[in-house]
């Protein structure tokens, strides 16, 4: 039998190790997985990690520097970057560093877990030099592709895919049960505390007027935990002064989303990536307008889904159903054939699927979302040497940015960890490890608690 392949999947928060995964899984199918979630703000708790219910084979918290020395001492094929720009391009240039000329190396790859609608082009350019940069639909494709190409950067890296997290049952009229309806909220959008009141107010509301109804508050995390963004208005804290409480028919529920999304009858969001789940399941998504349509809120990304819609709409019972094409675009159900028709009907019974035993995204047509990229993957991996990365930044293209965006990583302008920034395990105490974590576990603590407490009411003494 052929070797199993190595794959390391580098994660600095719980959504985006859930990506990194299973991006893992639909690429090398067969494959043996070391995970490694980035130190910082949003490293994720036990109880994140286990909602997200995707496992390695091992796990580890490492900081850049350390992740470069794993990489260079053991032999990985394959290594996802499941991180924000600044942190894949710190990788990037350290990795250029280990391997300056062609070399047997591992195969970079990086993407997006989720929507794209703000800092396109920033972000897009800290992502180049990977081997592979994931498109999760041909509209994503199509506009990375246009950016590098736009400033002279080669855009063969770029690769369509889809989210590798959509699947599930389709969706099943609820009949006998009870009708639920799923807001899923967001940490940072909106960003203000009047905004999300006024939205967790409105999801009571509902439940109020339609008492036949369950409406369930999706929370992302617990007081204290964070996630990608940071949330400093947790739905908890503001849920304990809505006016007369929560009615008997709403509460504030966890868990994994693709679980919730199973007993789901409607799902409301401002612009979570829970939307495209939803839709490519076919479950009525409504794409709340009531605090505008704007690039801050992300809500814009769904202009001509078909799915943009009020409370008050909402509370009359429109159930908004999303447009085939737009879903063909964004990667989220295929395209409406000749026989499929375009009123949705034929499509509710399409979409991609998982094929337990390979991994692969499929959907009922038979095509494979992923086969692309693996055929790109597997090339590579047949290569007896690879370039060295190639990042479009460089201290010669952006000497004011770059510098900087590689310190936060504790890298210095060539790449190279700088003294210090890489801790050898070997001959620190277990004792010492263990003190360590306490204490970075307990700064980590005071900086949640200044984000969710301190800063909100800094903030509010200031407007006085």
């Amino acid at each position: 039998m052929p070797e199993r392949k190595r794959v390391a999947v580098l994660a600095d928060s719980d959504t985006r190790w859930k990506w990194g995964a299973l991006t893992a899984r639909r690429l090398v199918p067969d494959h043996q997985l070391t995970g490694f979630l980035l130190r910082g703000r949003a490293t994720p708790t036990a109880r994140q990690l286990g909602e997200v219910g995707v496992r390695a084979d091992r796990l580890s918290e490492v900081t850049c520097a350390e992740f470069l020395a794993e990489i260079e001492r053991e032999r990985y094929d394959v290594v996802v970057l499941a991180l924000v720009g600044g942190a894949v391009q710190a990788v990037l240039h350290g990795a250029r560093t280990l391997w300056p000329a062609p070399a047997r190396r591992p195969v970079l790859v990086t993407g997006y877990v989720g929507v794209v609608y703000e800092k396109l082009a920033d972000g897009l350019l800290l992502r180049h030099g990977a081997d592979l940069v994931l498109a999760n639909s041909r509209h994503d494709a199509q506009r990375f592709r246009a950016v590098y190409e736009g400033v002279g950067a080669d855009a063969a890296a770029v690769t369509e895919t889809a989210l590798p997290f959509l699947g599930g049952a389709p969706y099943e009229p609820a009949g006998s049960r009870a009708h639920t309806v799923v807001f899923a909220v967001q940490p940072s959008v909106p960003d203000s505390r009047a905004d999300r009141a006024y939205l967790l107010e409105r999801a009571a509301g509902h439940a109020r007027r339609h008492p036949d109804r369950e409406v369930l508050i999706k929370l992302r995390s617990k007081p204290g935990e964070h996630t990608t963004h940071l949330e400093e208005q947790p739905y908890q804290r503001l849920a304990e002064k809505v006016p007369g409480g929560l009615p008997p028919n709403c509460r504030l529920v966890y868990g994994n989303m693709g679980e919730v999304l199973d007993g789901t009858d409607l799902l409301v969001t401002v612009s979570s990536t829970a939307a495209l789940e939803s839709l490519h399941r076919s479950i009525p998504t409504a794409i709340l307008t009531d605090l505008g349509i704007r690039e801050a809120l992300g809500n814009h990304h769904f202009l001509g889904s078909g799915c943009l819609a009020s409370w008050d709409q909402l509370d009359s019972g429109l159930l908004p159903t999303g447009d085939p094409v737009w879903l063909a675009a964004q990667g989220v159900l295929p395209a409406p054939g000749p026989d499929r028709g375009t009123d949705g009907a034929a499509d509710r019974a399409t979409g991609h699927a998982t094929d337990g035993a390979s991994g692969r995204a499929t959907d009922t047509a038979g095509a494979d979302a992923y086969a692309v990229a693996r055929a790109k993957v597997a090339g590579l991996l047949a290569a007896t040497r690879l370039p060295s990365p190639a990042p479009y930044y460089t201290r010669t293209t952006a000497p004011g940015y770059l510098p900087g965006i590689l310190a936060r990583h504790h890298l210095a302008p060539d790449g190279t960890p700088l003294p210090g920034a890489a801790r050898p395990a070997a001959g620190e105490s277990r004792l010492r490890r263990r003190l360590r974590g306490h204490l970075r576990e307990a700064a980590r603590g005071a900086y949640r608690h200044g984000v969710q407490r301190v800063a909100p009411v800094i903030r509010r003494l200031g407007e006085l």
